[in-house]
């Protein structure tokens, strides 16, 4: 291959990778584990941005992909939990899940990350949102439970499309499920930085 042919080749080659550069940390973000999260979602008609996603692992398996959405990006615990408008928290499972698996360690979270007085305030919404793991058979690998905030309406979860459990209410049992993943003792320690948008 003459000079002047090699030097054209390595500048094309040269321009491609530079192009390709900068939408690889954007692809890097939004994919975990083969689930790609969109950058936006719509929760009761406002849109919301990506503030980050992650991996849910146990041991050495991975166990669902998830990704929560706000209004804009946050990156503090307290400041996440503040936000009055809608919210999204979108679990991609990446394994067979039954259904008292997927309720126990939902459980296990939420009593790791609130204090005896508010297990006993939310108690009654808590039992209502466990009759949604009561109502499904558990979660199929590569289902998506929607878990979504809509102020004045509650909690709403929908699995693949399709509403499942009650609403619940109150915000500050909305709040308490976030902090299952982004709380203190947060289900998984890998995954809560993710989530703030680290």
């Amino acid at each position: 291959m003459n000079p002047s042919r090699r030097l054209v080749l390595h500048g094309a080659c040269a321009l491609l990778l530079a192009a390709a550069l900068p939408s690889l940390p954007a692809f890097a973000a939004n994919d975990v584990a083969g689930v790609k999260f969109d950058d936006t979602a719509t929760v009761h008609g406002q849109p919301l941005k990506l503030n980050g996603a992650g991996l849910r692992t146990k041991v050495i398996f991975k166990v669902y992909a998830l990704g929560l959405y706000l209004p804009e990006k946050k990156t503090s615990v307290a400041d996440i939990l503040a936000v009055q408008g809608p919210r999204r928290i979108q679990i991609v499972s990446l394994r067979d899940l039954t259904s008292q698996d997927f309720g126990d360690a939902f459980m296990k979270g939420l009593n790791a990350n609130t204090d005896a007085a508010e297990r006993t305030r939310l108690l009654p919404q808590t039992k209502t949102f466990g009759e949604m793991f009561a109502a499904i058979p558990g979660l199929k690998k590569g289902d998506v439970l929607l878990v979504d905030w809509i102020p004045g309406t509650g909690t709403v979860c929908t699995l693949n499309g399709r509403k499942i459990g009650e609403t619940v209410p109150d915000v500050a049992f909305y709040n308490a499920i976030l902090r299952i993943w982004i709380g203190n003792d947060p289900a998984d320690t890998d995954l809560k930085p993710k989530l703030l948008g680290g």
